[in-house]
């Protein structure tokens, strides 16, 4: 799953531990879902929503719901 956390994360000048504490979860945790080896749990990317002021929408994108590049909205219609 492509995500945008990283960016997010660096526009608010927070290293990854700043934003696993914020998150209470590990430096690890973050790395994993940067780096796209980890997609976080429907609770932990509702908690990633809240912090970032942002639609889950937003920050996270699966790969495999859409290949063409359009958002997953219309992608549906």
């Amino acid at each position: 799953m492509k995500n945008a956390l990283r960016v997010l994360r660096a526009e608010r000048g927070w290293s990854q531990a700043d934003l696993a504490d914020r998150l209470e979860v590990s430096r690890q945790t973050i790395n994993a879902i940067e780096t796209e080896r980890y997609d976080p749990s429907l609770p932990l990317a509702f908690k990633i929503a809240r912090l970032f002021n942002a639609p889950i929408e937003s920050i996270f994108v699966d790969d495999a719901a859409d290949q063409s590049g359009a958002p997953l909205s219309a992608a549906a219609e």
